[in-house]
């Protein structure tokens, strides 16, 4: 595959059709042994996806490449381990992974005036980014202060639930029936309900906007 080939990818799409395959994985091996292995393996490949996103966008690529490495080896480690401590201090480096990705989507979406298919798979791509890396900052939330969160028992929730709480807070949906009861996890919830209003506000918008102008221009 050349150059010329590889350049007319769009990685927003490859990156935004693992994520949302990684659901229905989520779903169907949760709490086995060998599901956490291949969902593990899935998160490598979402890693080297995100990185690939980042190439695409003006953001600096080693910085990508710093948080994706230790986010690898620390989830690694904390797998083998089983220490809350590197489960948190993973948790958190995912999540600013995930953050900075995301922050490096939006600045290639608004880096010029056209709309072009990858930036529209970039829109779905950054979305769910920040749902992930929110649910990632529930985690982390949930092992330094247990019970942040409540769902219908006193159990820590799987990563799926903290996923699903994380997507219905950032779309404004209000479907979740997970509820922050600590006052470090309400906060959290507060700040992924203003990103998901300033993502809407700022980038969707804007991205709808100049769609608009093109038609119009189009039809002169």
């Amino acid at each position: 595959m050349n150059h010329q080939t590889i350049s007319r990818l769009h990685p927003s799409a490859f990156l935004l059709a693992v994520q949302i395959s990684s659901l229905f994985l989520y779903a169907a091996f949760e709490g086995s042994a060998s599901g956490r292995v291949i969902i593990n393996i899935v998160g490598v490949i979402v890693l080297a996806l995100a990185i690939w996103v980042v190439n695409r966008s003006p953001a600096a690529n080693w910085i990508a490449w710093t948080f994706a490495s230790l986010a690898f080896i620390l989830t690694l480690l904390s797998e083998l381990t089983s220490n809350s401590s590197l489960k948190i201090a993973a948790s958190v480096i995912e999540a600013i992974f995930y953050f900075y990705t995301a922050s490096s989507l939006i600045a290639y979406m608004l880096d010029d005036t056209q709309v072009t298919i990858d930036e529209m798979f970039a829109a779905g791509a950054t979305f769910t980014l920040l749902a992930w890396g929110f649910a990632y900052l529930y985690l982390a939330c949930q092992i330094l202060f247990p019970n942040s969160f409540i769902y219908g028992s006193d159990q820590a929730l799987s990563f799926l639930e903290l996923l699903f709480l994380s997507f219905s807070n950032l779309s404004a949906t209000g479907l979740s029936d997970i509820l922050p009861v600590t006052s470090f996890a309400r906060v959290l919830v507060m700040l992924e309900q203003f990103a998901g209003v300033a993502y809407i506000a700022v980038v969707v918008s804007r991205l709808v906007g100049l769609t608009i102008l093109r038609h119009e221009h189009k039809q002169h």
